[in-house]
């Protein structure tokens, strides 16, 4: 397990970026095997190993990428589905220049990482067309458990339930399950196929899955906690963050997270607003993270004339994947750094023709260890723009249903609960976004994972 000093990182060949454009098909192509078996063979077997530690989920990478050095495919299969209940959704769209591999001992040693995200989606999809399965349970127990939203959360906690013996039934009020894996990431990161696969296995193992109901509309919440052992609550953050301008409200303006779901609803040929199309228009993006580079890339993918990103710090401090940075600006994407948005400019008729931008500049370092950012004076700058996109963080919602059963918030808006992901209210759980604020897929599937466990301990008197 040396060969690091004579085989080099390598990334999965993906799509030229012409082509790509003009489909909302993924870009990378998934490793052939002899590809995952030399990159996996570079890995040195740490004694203390980052890429474990820094994974949310504390996936099992040194082992799963011995055994397919080793070519021991079936044993990398269990070992990647033991600790992850989706392993080839994360390693498309984690981050892991910012967990795994940002961590690899080769990457600190200026190796460069393992491509371990492009390996974990291998083993999986390999073992797919093996025809080998996730395992469940071959005995249910009597215990049932409602779950309310059926995203990365809800997803995990059905998961490790269902191996656990433990009868799932689960509510989502959209028309397809999946939650932001379905509606907010875009196809060309993640095909929805590939989501669908996964709850279609569930539903194999015996889950119940109800799509367009809405709990606290369609059922009563109090009911579900009357009439299941116990109840996960996964419901996302839905409230987009505004920038509080003058003229955010304008024709033209659009939330990110309406955006990319509007658009998604579209493809799937459901009911969708038209007024949210970029075709022909020039847009400008606010925001460096994921979500505004998912909205870049949707634009361009949508007919945009030109699509522009700006943001109030650099390329090398955007909070984002590098990969889908690069990925956007191989696509056409031009990028602003140090503008910070100052007011949406709207004609007389309430229609967006631009923005008005301060220049910033990046001062002294917060408690965080990040520096702050500063407006430089009389530095204001017009961009036109015939639409404005604002991709900058979820806030929480809280619905009625959960104070008036007694489930407590904390201050920020979000769903309390203890370290084995229990509210106030005993036997009611959560996990994921409602939980902890905007956060990861990864983090949202290891929420779930805790919970599961805590509940099948309860339930079970394991």
């Amino acid at each position: 397990m040396q060969n690091f000093i004579k085989v080099e990182r390598i990334e999965p060949e993906k799509r030229g970026s012409n082509e790509r454009k003009k489909d909302f098909k993924e870009i990378y192509n998934v490793f052939k095997p002899v590809e995952a078996e030399i990159q996996a063979d570079r890995c040195v077997q740490c004694g203390d190993p980052g890429c474990h530690v820094k994974c949310p989920l504390h996936n099992y990478i040194p082992q799963w990428l011995k055994t397919v050095a080793n070519k021991d495919s079936h044993m990398a299969f269990r070992l990647s589905n033991e600790s992850n209940p989706f392993p080839e959704i994360t390693g498309r769209i984690c981050p892991q220049d910012r967990l795994c591999e940002g961590d690899c001992t080769l990457q600190q040693d200026g190796y460069g990482a393992i491509t371990i995200g492009s390996v974990e989606t291998y083993i999986s999809e390999n073992g797919f067309k093996n025809g080998w399965r996730p395992e469940f349970a071959d005995e249910m127990s009597d215990k049932k458990v409602a779950i309310v939203g059926s995203g990365p959360a809800g997803f995990s906690v059905a998961t490790y339930l269902l191996r656990a013996g433990i009868n799932v039934e689960m509510f989502e009020k959209a028309n397809r399950p999946g939650g932001l894996l379905t509606y907010g990431i875009p196809s060309f990161k993640l095909e929805k196929e590939v989501v669908f696969r996964r709850f279609q296995w569930l539903e194999e193992a015996g889950m119940k899955l109800f799509l367009n109901v809405e709990v606290g509309k369609d059922i009563d919440f109090k009911e579900l906690t009357e009439n299941y052992d116990a109840v996960f609550v996964g419901i996302g953050a839905e409230a987009s963050q505004k920038a509080n301008l003058a003229g955010e409200n304008g024709k033209g303006v659009y939330i990110a997270i309406d955006f990319l779901i509007n658009t998604q609803k579209k493809h799937f040929e459901e009911a969708y607003d038209s007024n949210f199309s970029v075709e022909n228009k020039n847009v400008v993006v606010i925001g460096g993270g994921d979500t505004a580079m998912d909205c870049i890339r949707t634009s361009l993918r949508e007919g945009a004339k030109s699509v522009k990103c700006l943001y109030r710090r650099d390329g090398h401090n955007m909070p984002g994947s590098q990969k889908e940075f690069k990925n956007a600006k191989e696509e056409g994407a031009e990028f602003v750094f140090y503008a910070s948005p100052k007011e949406v400019l709207l004609n007389d008729s309430g229609e967006v023709i631009g923005i008005e931008m301060e220049k910033t500049m990046l001062a002294q370092k917060d408690s965080s260890g990040r520096q702050r950012v500063e407006i430089v004076e009389d530095s204001s700058f017009r961009v036109d723009a015939d639409v404005v996109i604002f991709a900058l963080g979820f806030n929480n919602t809280t619905p009625k249903f959960l104070s008036e059963n007694g489930v407590e918030m904390d201050k920020w808006g979000c769903i309390g609960a203890d370290e084995n992901q229990e509210t106030s209210k005993p036997y009611i759980y959560t996990g994921g976004d409602c939980f902890r604020g905007s956060d990861l897929v990864v983090t949202a599937a290891q929420d779930g994972k805790i919970a599961a466990e805590a509940i099948a301990k309860k339930l079970l008197k394991r």
